[in-house]
């Protein structure tokens, strides 16, 4: 696990010393992401510029040293992630003559583009990276990520440099670099929590969106990415390639490439671990750990005083049956009211994923004993386990028969009032109810059944459901409109299960741009490399492949992993509800959190910074504050924006 950063300069007007200079500059603000030493090469001819950090993992000697070049001369490379199965390929590249000096995968990809060619090594690659690779011979950069989005690259044209990083931070140093917010990205991170690729918070500088390269001759004006991987082709797998086989054969076959997927990441020259919560996905993972390891695999997670946040007890659990050696911590207010200050500069752009606290706080306790850890992020995704999926699909069925018009009058008419109209025309009828049917503030729950009412087609029941500040205009001084949507519909027409729709959506937006950011970035920032099974595009493609209904049971998800998972832990140590990786912000945000949420909340602070319309964030916080409404996901994004805006400009 490394940092990459570098940039062309097209003017050629820099010298040697000078790139060299500024693109130390640029990696040495990604230390945290490769402690162990660094790098650069420089053409001023050309005025390119590579700068490296590196995390070594595997290969701990001078021979896995980047930026690195060729046997042949032709690319330079840097970087970051791990090649899986590059000992294969290794083998393979040795039967056709190639020679390597050292064991580091580096050295493996940069034969393999030499033997096979850009697009057809980085299609035989498995694993997670993101790397710029020059071209000496044909003078091209090609910048290129891996399937799923697990490392990140950021890119973008200042003036007339070509500007790319791990990291926002490395892009900000460039004396080129202008820091213009963009409205229209804040805009969408206000809906989401996070800002999704392809934009950044920043005018002019974007994320390379997962399973594509970008490459670039120093001429044309705006490349675009090309896939050579398909998130919506491996999932139309389930309706052209659908799992044939019985139920115990597909459970066999995913079991073995579970198995495989586990065990390739868990090759290291460093001391590693997992992460645990004692949930399917995790329980899962550590269970084929420790399955095929000769020792006690090292295993972790924090717990809280407040049970319902709590699975401490439940991972102590799995981890006594399979044998672990088990570390757990657990975390008070204190602890993680610390890791707040820190959350802009870990996240280098917006970002209000609160369980980022919890991620980041179970990292540091990792850090103290292993280099690697693995984590079972990407389980819901493909085998169904969000509650979402069913509640969204059963509110289709049971609105989605109703004439648009129709719905589209009842929600006209349940939003003509606003909410505190409705809570006072609505107080004596509350009072006939039964205590168990009474709303603290029905106008707000209508006008939520009014947004459901309202929308055109499942799609975007799927939008409204994932929406945070829903208001299309006014809350963003100065936007236009949110930069994307969800879902191209002609793509999603090809799934006509709703619920794989909603589970491809997750994986191609909210895996990649939250899930994904929130662990790469609490983890490096410690230098702690995270490597994730479930997203093995393997398994991906097989999980796609096998149908819902050996997915879902009984309104349960993960009906195969949990086939798997018994086979290694007693089913009563793993079913329970599902609980969120969580924190008690709603009560913190009242209490310890209230002085420093009311400064960065501040009206004339609001006003004054020109970027958020005052009026619905303080009557947000004044219900919040009142216990009247419980606002936090809505009061967290903002306070996320505005600890990163003090913190950055």
């Amino acid at each position: 696990m490394c940092g990459i950063a570098g940039f062309w300069n097209i003017s050629r007007q820099v010298n040697s010393d000078e790139l060299c200079y500024i693109v130390q500059q640029m990696s040495d603000t990604l230390l945290h992401r490769g402690p162990d030493n660094g790098g650069s090469w420089v053409d001023a001819e050309i005025g390119m510029a590579l700068g490296h950090r590196r995390l070594a993992i595997v290969d701990l000697s001078p021979e896995g040293h980047q930026p690195m070049i060729s046997a042949n001369g032709r690319y330079v490379i840097v970087f970051n992630g791990e090649i899986y199965n590059f000992l294969e390929l290794k083998r393979q590249l040795e039967s056709l003559d190639h020679h390597f000096r050292g064991r580091s995968d580096t050295e493996v990809m940069l034969a393999s583009f030499s033997q096979w060619g850009l697009h057809e090594a980085i299609g035989r690659f498995n694993g997670m990276f993101a790397f710029a690779l020059w071209d000496r011979q044909e003078r091209i950069l090609h910048l290129g990520r891996d399937r799923l989005g697990e490392k990140p690259l950021y890119y973008g044209w200042m003036g007339q440099t070509f500007l790319f990083g791990s990291e926002l931070k490395a892009l900000k140093v460039h004396p080129a670099f202008q820091a213009k917010i963009n409205r229209d990205a804040l805009t969408i991170y206000l809906r989401n929590n996070y800002v999704p690729a392809p934009y950044s918070i920043y005018e002019g500088i974007y994320k390379l969106p997962p399973g594509t390269i970008l490459t670039w001759n120093g001429v044309d004006t705006h490349p675009n990415p090309v896939p050579y991987w398909s998130a919506i082709k491996a999932a139309e797998l389930s309706v052209h390639e659908p799992f044939t086989g019985s139920e115990m054969e597909a459970v066999a076959q995913m079991e073995a490439l579970l198995q495989d997927a586990v065990g390739l990441r868990m090759v290291a020259d460093v001391p590693l671990g997992a992460f645990l919560s004692g949930g399917i996905d995790s329980s899962t993972v550590v269970a084929l750990m420790q399955a095929q390891s000769n020792q006690a695999v090292k295993t972790f997670t924090i717990g809280f005083d407040e049970d319902s946040y709590n699975e401490a007890h439940y991972a102590k659990a799995v981890a006594q049956h399979l044998g672990t050696d088990h570390t757990e911590l657990y975390v008070t207010p204190k602890d993680a009211l610390a890791v707040i200050p820190k959350l802009p500069t870990l996240y280098d752009e917006p970002f209000a994923d609160s369980s980022q606290i919890p991620t980041f706080l179970i990292s540091q306790l990792a850090k103290q004993d292993v280099t690697v850890s693995l984590s079972g992020d990407g389980g819901d995704e493909l085998f169904a386990g969000y509650t979402r999926y069913f509640w969204g699909n059963n509110t289709w069925q049971k609105i989605g028969w109703i004439p648009p018009t129709l719905r589209q009058t009842a929600a006209c008419t349940l939003s003509s009032l606003s909410p505190q109209t409705w809570n006072c025309a609505l107080a004596n009828f509350q009072d006939l109810l039964p205590t168990k049917l009474k709303q603290p503030t029905p106008g707000d729950k209508l006008h939520w059944i009014a947004g459901i009412l309202a929308v055109s087609d499942a799609q975007a029941l799927y939008t409204e459901m994932i929406s945070h500040w829903k208001e299309r205009e006014g809350l963003v001084v100065d936007s236009l409109k949110p930069l994307m949507n969800y879902c191209d519909r002609q793509q999603l027409s090809q799934l006509p299960d709703f619920i794989h729709q909603m589970m491809y959506l997750d994986t191609v937006n909210y895996l990649p741009d939250d899930i994904l950011v929130k662990v790469d970035r609490a983890s490096m920032a410690v230098s702690l490399e995270s490597r994730i099974p479930f997203l093995d595009h393997r398994v991906v493609e097989l999980a796609w492949r096998i149908p819902l209904s050996l997915k879902i049971r009984n309104g349960q998800g993960k009906w195969l992993l949990r086939q798997i998972l018994y086979k290694y832990v007693p089913q009563n140590l793993i079913e329970r509800p599902k609980m969120g990786f969580g924190m008690p912000i709603d009560s913190w945000l009242r209490v310890p959190l209230r002085d420093w949420a009311e400064n960065l909340l501040d009206e004339n602070r609001l006003q004054q910074q020109g970027f958020l319309n005052p009026q619905p964030i303080r009557q947000k916080w004044a219900e919040h504050l009142s216990s009247e409404q419980d606002w936090q996901n809505y009061l967290w994004d903002v306070l996320m924006f505005q600890a990163w805006l003090e913190e950055n400009h």
